[in-house]
């Protein structure tokens, strides 16, 4: 897993178990989104490609099983439901309309993460490609290509460390001095220079990034939930 890119869904109403299950995940190498209703969720999946969702069938608004009726078919991706202990009907409702999987709350976070390694070694995502999607940006580790609006664009390794890092803690603050560690480089101006460099690929609009961020007198930081 810890070569990989695993980016996953977690939409649930509560906002505890939404932070509890986006840390757990987290912490166990997955690079984790997260909404609190169906139709945030919606918006969400039509920028983002997601390897797998966690959907809790209880919300206010569209429940997990309207989600899945009518956006299953849209994209096609693997579903572990969190289900209310003792709703028998809603597992069974939600196997039978494109679910994988199901868990009753409470849960352990533990054996969440084995069930979502049990379908992605399943589904054989677990050995695709690391490639993440958003808007109209794919990044392909592998390749060490960018595609952006349809135009490739060619990714070093450097600029492949310091991405592949900052993917996994999306969000996150990097300091030059972080970023300098990374890639074994010490000059700040350096550093900038390859940062505004991956904008130029990554970004609609390098001199006015929406992704790839500058914090003045802190770093860079990546949005990409």
């Amino acid at each position: 897993m810890n070569n990989l890119i695993t980016h996953i869904l977690v939409v649930d109403d509560d906002d505890g178990i939404r932070s509890l299950v986006k840390q757990y995940l987290n912490e166990n190498n997955f690079l984790v989104t997260t909404a609190s209703s169906a139709e945030e969720a919606v918006k969400k999946i039509l920028i983002i490609k997601f390897d797998l969702i966690v959907l809790d069938v209880m919300m206010p608004g569209k429940s997990g099983l309207e989600f899945i009726e009518d956006n299953k078919e849209k994209f096609n991706t693997p579903i572990i439901l969190l289900t209310a202990k003792g709703e028998a009907n809603e597992r069974i409702k939600g196997l039978e309309i494109g679910a994988d999987d199901y868990l009753p709350k409470p849960f352990e976070p533990k054996e969440l993460v084995l069930r979502i390694k049990n379908i992605l070694n399943k589904t054989t995502i677990i050995n695709q490609k690391r490639v993440i999607e958003f808007d109209n940006v794919k990044i392909d580790l592998n390749k060490l290509l960018i595609n952006k609006n349809g135009n490739e664009f060619k990714i070093n390794n450097t600029e492949k460390i310091i991405l592949e890092k900052m993917i996994n803690e999306p969000g996150k603050t990097f300091s030059r001095e972080n970023i300098g560690k990374l890639i074994n480089l010490d000059k700040e101006r350096s550093i900038d220079v390859i940062i505004t460099r991956l904008r130029k690929k990554i970004e609609i609009d390098p001199k006015n990034p929406k992704y790839l961020q500058t914090l003045r007198g802190v770093g860079y930081v990546l949005w990409i939930e």
